[in-house]
């Protein structure tokens, strides 16, 4: 037995050495920033098992030795271009949002009829404001801001699930220094039943994936043997609700699809497909009359159906106007401007007209302390004597870029941290100088007004001069050199060969 006397010697011997000391690694210095408590009488979560919604996690309070943390509600164009000019050796970034990535809206419609790849339209964050990537005090989460505490400077958080099947939601906390609400605007619906069920909006990449998948498969089915003459009709039938850029935009798309790739790949049903766009009043509105009037001759002439009216109803098949006319469709695209979100009602914060959060001359929200609002979601409040500006692209980024360049002025200053920028000099409020508008209208023409209000004078161009220049404008606009490669490289291979037309 003495080989069990020495495996026994060798035992104990190894059980006498000393633990290993615990080393400091970047991930867990990362980690102490965060802190998870567990309610009261609540089981410990299994490895295995999601964790449980009554587990709660925080992003504690910034200390004297750390940077000043600025927190971020939202992904647009607002909150993006904030935290691409914010100065980070002053400021730890925090965005919370539903998407990791900003959608270049004005291209949008131009994905769903193949002309663009989506990818093309989408930035991430990360690449946006690379100190979320790199940065130990900087994060993104993939989450939901469910409300906000001002007195205690936190923001109250749920984690994104997908599906009835996903894992259960992590609720969490985040302490601010500042806070920037940049969560946009919701669709607005008036109202109308059967809307959201039935209706597909034009917001978000996902939603242009739906409009594609969905047009695509009304083709195929109305090739399918045995389809009545009526249904094909129907199927092939698709209503664009609203006459802003967004609906003028998407139909000449569709209107240009229809005319050069549909009509070659898909003969069967070649005479069966159209394009519907009601309005309740005059589209594109905010255009000069002449401009209007060019738009209306086009769309015609590229056999888009225009239609006044008002819709007082949505079913599964069909949409009922004010004057009883039922109107067919197989695709239905809402795109009648939008108002304020469930978050931004459920706030406890001063409004301005129309329902956003109320702000003053400098993106202040009033008697808020280190809270501010850019975006749509934000307007001035009525003591400021200043207009609600519209929910456009160009009025968040020329907030987003003067709130950075406030926030760094306040942090160089000192009154970065919480409660501490009050005798800050804020500098020259916020001005907004409307550069123009643009809308495209298929088949290489498209519209460019740039009159600084509705009521002055200025350029107005239309034509193919105005496709050229829209292109222009909005190839240098796109974020990042790898989407402008992109999106030249989409437009030059849907020039030579034409759209894809795969149901992927």
């Amino acid at each position: 037995m003495a080989w069990f006397r020495t495996l026994t010697r060798l035992s104990t011997t190894v059980k006498s050495f000393p633990p290993p000391p615990i080393r400091t690694t970047p991930v867990a210095t990362s980690l102490s920033y965060f802190t998870t408590v567990v309610a009261d009488n609540a089981p410990p979560p299994h490895p295995t098992l999601s964790p449980s919604p009554t587990h709660c996690g925080s992003l504690k309070p910034t200390t004297n030795g750390e940077k000043a943390r600025v927190v971020v509600l939202g992904s647009g164009w607002a909150g993006c271009r904030l935290m691409k000019g914010i100065d980070t050796t002053l400021y730890d970034v925090v965005c919370v949002s539903p998407r990791n990535h900003m959608v270049f809206t004005p291209l949008l419609a131009s994905t769903c009829v193949g002309t663009l790849e989506f990818r093309s339209v989408a930035e991430p964050v990360g690449r946006i404001q690379p100190a979320i990537s790199s940065e130990p005090g900087s994060y993104f989460f993939l989450s939901n801001c469910k409300g906000i505490d001002p007195h205690n400077h936190l923001v109250k958080c749920e984690t994104v699930t997908d599906g009835p099947n996903a894992v259960e939601p992590w609720k969490f906390t985040i302490a601010y220094d500042k806070l920037v609400i940049a969560s946009g605007a919701e669709a607005t619906t008036f109202g109308i039943q059967g809307v959201k069920e039935h209706a597909i909006f034009l917001r978000e990449v996902h939603q242009a994936q739906e409009i594609r998948r969905k047009l695509l498969l009304n083709l195929m089915l109305s090739d399918v043997p045995g389809t009545t003459e009526q249904e094909k009709s129907r199927l092939l039938h698709c209503v664009v609700v609203g006459g802003g850029p967004t609906g003028v935009e998407f139909s000449g798309e569709l209107s240009d699809f229809i005319m050069k790739d549909v009509r070659q790949r898909h003969a069967h049903v070649k005479d069966y497909i159209r394009v519907t766009l009601i309005e309740a009043n005059e589209i594109l509105s905010s255009f000069d009359d002449r401009l209007r009037q060019y738009a209306t001759k086009q769309l015609t002439k590229s056999g888009v159906r225009l239609v006044r009216g008002i819709v007082k109803d949505v079913e599964a098949d069909k949409i009922v106007l004010d004057n009883g006319t039922e109107v067919p469709y197989g695709l239905l695209v809402w795109s009648t401007g939008v108002g304020p979100s469930p978050l931004v009602k459920s706030l406890d914060l001063p409004k301005s007209p129309g329902g956003r959060i109320g702000i003053d001359e400098w993106l202040r929200v009033p008697n808020v302390p280190d809270v501010f609002a850019i975006g749509d979601c934000s307007g001035f409040v009525e003591s400021t004597g200043k207009p609600v500006l519209p929910a456009l692209a160009q009025v968040a980024e020329r907030q987003g870029k003067y709130l950075a360049s406030l926030l760094n002025r306040i942090g160089k200053a000192g009154g970065g941290r919480a409660n501490s920028g009050a005798d800050v000099d804020f500098g020259t409020p916020f001005v907004y100088k409307h550069l123009g508008s643009m809308a495209t209208l298929g088949r290489y023409k498209a519209l460019v007004d740039l009159r600084q209000s509705k009521e002055g004078k200025g350029i107005s161009l239309a034509g193919f001069v105005s496709w050229f220049i829209w292109r222009s404008a909005y190839l240098t606009r796109v974020i990042s050199w790898r989407n402008r490669f992109y999106v030249a490289v989409n437009w030059m291979t849907t020039m030579v060969f034409g759209r894809d037309i795969s149901r992927i």
